[in-house]
């Protein structure tokens, strides 16, 4: 009995061995869950030892390596071959940094610009290589998104796109839900939602010739309920349950579809400050009397400040977005949910899983400013 005994551990250990060190090839494939296998494996494998017997702990810890041999073989990155991608709001920011670092890798890129003079533009063309191209592709005009797919086409003919990631997006101006005139909201809702679905059921059938990816760039406040981003909120949260839909529909047809939320990110999407003047004053000219009086003309102003505290707290530095990004684009196995950025998902899981009035009393800020109203000491008892 004895002998069987050793003889089935040392099968086991002889396994286990097998398959660590398996896991530990895998483990130079490219990605940044390296060291955190590593540990979780390391950490699990001390605890089946030593809290059950050596034959359990061994048969055990075996396991945990096939699946996490069987994780990181999903994780791989498939080579690049020249495989066609369209980025939509590439003029600047996370697009324009996707378009450069894609086109560096060797992809063929297909950078979907507002502006095909702009600057932005032109500095694609000055830097890339030949295989990117440069599209007039405003994703809220159905004819541009015609014209684009006709461009994409006569280039990758019987190929496919491997990739659509839909980026281009905008915040409008940021204010208290109350505030934000309804031409922001559908101006929100036209780009970062509606433009998208129409950018992705147009550009579908060549993702299914080469069964690709889906990748949607939406945002910490789909999830995260954030003061002052009521309309941008909304419209991510709107692309976010899309994708979620055609993930589960496109998987028979093979396509893998990924959502990006980042936290925060300095990039240009609140736009120039001619823009945001001309935002601010469309937002003053929509106001009731009654709200203007309730609220005071000093405490709307103070809105546009949120731009400034918002960039001030963001990470000037998009790598992690674009790794993300890649790995959507590029692994056998991409995942559902991706979420770059500093404590992003953390804040994700917080708001998702703990009750909603301890969520509101963690992000109770009660040194900000209040409207003009609500500083009277009256207004309680008027209210009554």
């Amino acid at each position: 009995m004895s002998l069987f005994c050793s003889e089935t551990v040392g099968l086991c250990l002889a396994v286990t061995v097998v398959l660590g060190g398996a896991v530990l090839c895998k483990l130079k494939s490219p990605g940044q869950e390296g060291r955190k296998v590593v540990c979780l494996v390391g950490l699990w494998g001390g605890a089946c030892l030593l809290s059950l017997s050596l034959f359990w702990g061994l048969l055990l810890f075996s396991l945990s390596c096939c699946l996490m041999y069987t994780y990181l073989s999903g994780q791989e990155l498939l080579p690049v071959d020249q495989k066609a991608v369209l980025i939509t709001g590439s003029d600047s920011g996370i697009g324009h940094a996707l378009s450069k670092h894609l086109d560096e890798l060797g992809f063929t890129v297909f950078a979907g610009v507002l502006d095909a003079k702009g600057s932005g533009a032109e500095e694609l063309r000055r830097s890339c290589s030949k295989r990117l191209s440069v599209l007039q592709l405003d994703i809220t005009d159905p004819q541009q998104i015609k014209d684009a797919y006709s461009k994409v086409l006569e280039k990758v003919q019987n190929r496919g796109l491997w990739a659509v990631v839909n980026n281009a997006g905008i915040i409008c101006f940021p204010a208290e839900g109350e505030l934000i005139p309804m031409t922001h909201y559908k101006r929100c809702m036209a780009v970062n939602f509606f433009g998208a679905v129409e950018v992705t059921k147009a550009f579908l059938p060549l993702l299914r010739r080469s069964k690709g990816r889906l990748v949607s760039i939406s945002s910490m406040a789909a999830g995260v309920p954030m003061e002052k981003l009521a309309a941008y909120g909304s419209s991510k949260a709107a692309l976010t349950m899309f994708s979620a839909v055609m993930r589960r529909e496109l998987s028979k047809w093979g396509i893998k579809v990924s959502v990006i939320q980042p936290g925060g990110f300095q990039t240009n999407i609140a736009g120039t400050s001619e823009m945001q003047d001309k935002l601010e004053k469309n937002l003053l000219d929509h106001l009731t009397p009654d709200v203007q009086e309730d609220y005071g003309q000093d405490y709307i102003l103070a809105e546009r400040n949120f731009l400034s505290v918002l960039n001030v707290k963001s990470q000037p530095d998009v790598s992690p977005v674009l790794r993300d990004i890649r790995h959507a684009i590029s692994a056998k196995s991409p995942f559902a949910f991706y979420a770059p950025g500093k404590e992003s998902y953390l804040f994700l899981c917080f708001a998702s899983f703990v009750p909603t009035c301890v969520f509101d009393l963690f992000l109770k800020n009660d040194g900000q400013s209040m409207p003009r109203a609500l500083r009277m000491p009256n207004w309680k008892n008027k209210a009554m």
